[in-house]
């Protein structure tokens, strides 16, 4: 049986690029409650095909595959921009393939313009007109309108026709920045990337012990996903589970119910300290509590080896923090990375912030970990004593010595040190995660 949600979410598909979606419209529609409506429409929002802006609403667009989650939707703009949206509704689905600047000569113009461009420009009505008839949506920049023409134009062509309040540098700044938080998301893989959705062995409730271990015997899976009916997960079942079971018995009495999941967004990452922490094989992915996939640990460790092979194309914060630091060989089976305090990494006062600190840490530890075990770690708790504070510009050494290690865990020290003398130290547990 189809839930209500699941067939909002359905109609909501089956409309077309660029439709005005609404509670109240979806709620008339298919005779739901007004919250129903509107959980289904903040799914649909997560899972990338609804968009919802200020001042324009709700509107239908093109989901992002993973290939080309580095570009962005006119819609996106509209909000990066805080703009105002004068024309051209139809087509804030569309994606936007390039920037170009209207600073040049206006005959210059027309040869960097084609189909999902966006000229960034001021009031120059000539060069809208001309950006608009050459396929390119525009964008106002310094708070201009529109002429009537040009809003016809834009409505005619359903192309966005965009006007907000930033300068042309601002506006251009600000796109390029969300272009370049995309290239990052671009590289994170999440558990839809590895799990397809996919037919499932799965128990019921009433089946019994008997049932278990015949399908165990025929997938030669261990731990088997329980659902009801309706496809949704009420449990799990394990060998340890059902060990003084009766062959006969319902594997309702015995199955763990509100087993761990994770949903097709959960990143790997995440996914993968999860399973290090519960010290489990496989996790059920769900979605609307319908159960959609299973994720195991081969499937982390084989997402985990793909990351490692990726290039680096954008950086993250943690990426900044550490880019400048190089290893010092240290003849004491320590590990010393040495690098300078910047002005992005201090506090208002001119201080190293304790966000920089703890990730320069956890460099060192991951780094003189990899020299003991070719693995990688997750950190499960920090000790952290800081003795007094840092002033930017000043050269930090952070030396990290392994204290014990097992199959599971290890623990590290860490001490952060200037000219002067020691200024931090702090103390890690890790758990291994095998590549």
């Amino acid at each position: 049986m189809v839930t209500k949600h699941q067939q909002i979410l359905d109609y909501i598909r089956s409309l077309p690029l660029g439709a005005q979606i609404s509670v109240r419209k979806i709620a008339r529609v298919l005779h739901v409650s007004e919250g129903t409506a509107y959980r289904a429409i903040k799914d649909a929002e997560r899972e990338g095909f609804v968009s919802t802006l200020d001042r324009i609403g709700t509107v239908r667009v093109e989901r992002k595959e993973k290939a080309q989650i580095e570009r962005l939707t006119f819609a996106e703009v509209v909000r990066i921009v805080e703009g105002t949206v004068l024309g051209g509704r139809e087509g804030l689905h569309k994606s936007l393939g390039r920037l170009v600047i209207g600073a040049m000569k206006t005959e210059s113009i027309s040869r960097y313009l084609n189909p999902g461009s966006l000229m960034i420009v001021g009031n120059r009505e000539q060069v809208q007109r001309m950006s608009l008839k050459s396929g390119a949506a525009v964008l106002i920049t310094g708070g201009f309108t529109a002429s009537p023409m040009v809003e016809r134009l834009a409505n005619e062509y359903q192309l966005p026709l965009i006007s907000c309040s930033y300068d042309t540098f601002t506006t251009a700044t600000l796109i390029n920045r969300a272009l370049y938080d995309q290239m990052i998301k671009k590289d994170i893989l999440y558990v839809e990337d590895v799990v397809q959705e996919q037919s499932l062995s799965t128990l019921t409730p009433v089946d019994t012990v008997r049932d278990y271990y015949h399908l165990v015997e025929a997938t030669g899976h261990s731990r088997v996903p329980v659902v009801d009916r309706n496809g949704r997960l009420v449990g799990i079942i394990s060998p340890r589970d059902v060990a003084e079971a009766e062959s006969s018995a319902p594997i309702a009495r015995f199955m763990t119910r509100h087993p761990v999941t994770v949903t097709p967004k959960t990143t790997i990452a995440s996914a993968s300290h999860r399973m290090a922490f519960e010290g489990i094989e496989m996790m059920p992915v769900v979605r609307d509590r319908n159960l959609v996939g299973v994720l195991t640990r081969q499937d982390v460790i084989r997402a985990l080896q793909i990351m490692s092979r990726q290039p680096q194309v954008a950086e993250t914060v943690e990426d900044l923090v550490v880019r400048d630091f190089t290893s010092v060989e240290s003849g004491d089976g320590q590990v010393l990375l040495r690098g300078q305090v910047t002005p992005q990494m201090t506090t208002s006062g001119g201080t190293l912030a304790s966000g920089p600190l703890t990730t320069i840490i956890q460099e060192a530890a991951r780094v003189c970990l990899r020299r003991v075990r070719h693995a990688d770690m997750v950190v499960e708790n920090m000790t952290l004593y800081m003795l007094r504070p840092v002033p930017v510009d000043s050269t930090i050494d952070a030396r990290a010595k392994v204290l014990d290690y097992g199959r599971r865990y290890a623990k590290v020290e860490v001490v952060i040190e200037d000219e002067a003398d020691a200024f931090a130290k702090a103390l890690l547990t890790a758990q291994w995660i095998e590549r």
